[in-house]
């Protein structure tokens, strides 16, 4: 447990603030069910002057993210093809993505569908470039409509009492 206490100390908000926000929003968009907006809205309450820089890490971090969700998916596509049967709806569900190609990657800001969506963008061998460009923005406008509306519902300052 000292090694758990050692490295939450490292990355509490008011010392490594948008390095943790970083981090945090990366491990958010891979696979693991972890949320980062907390940390984006406590980073910015403390420091409402990093608004805009805060919004900018995490969208990177989320980004990146979502690419090495794409990238994952674009290595299991011949593996997974190998053990995994065509289901209709599974098959319906591939032809709907590559019907709307890498504008999908738009949604990938969802909570649950939003990180599978890039490894499948991947598993079909969608364009990277373009996908990565859709998520971008996607979770850019998640974190500043997210962040702003949990900004304006809790406007009032921390050390006040909520």
């Amino acid at each position: 447990m000292d090694w758990m206490h050692l490295l939450l100390t490292t990355l509490a908000l008011p010392r490594y603030g948008l390095s943790t926000v970083f981090v945090v929003s990366f491990v958010s968009a891979t696979l693991l069910p972890m949320g980062s907006e907390p940390v984006v809205f406590g980073l910015i309450k403390l420091n409402p002057e990093l608004f805009w820089p805060t919004i900018g890490v995490a969208t990177l971090g989320n980004t990146l993210g979502g690419a090495l969700d794409w990238w994952m998916g674009w290595g299991t596509e011949k593996m997974v093809s190998k053990v995994r049967g065509d289901s209709a709806v599974r098959l319906r569900a591939l032809a709907w993505l590559q019907t709307l190609g890498p504008k999908a990657c738009l949604l990938s800001w969802l909570p649950v569908i939003g990180d599978p969506l890039c490894a499948v963008a991947g598993y079909l061998r969608l364009p990277f470039w373009p996908c990565l460009m859709y998520m971008g923005v996607g979770k850019f406008l998640r974190y500043l409509v997210m962040t702003s509306l949990l900004l304006w519902v809790y406007p009032q300052n921390w050390d006040s009492g909520l």
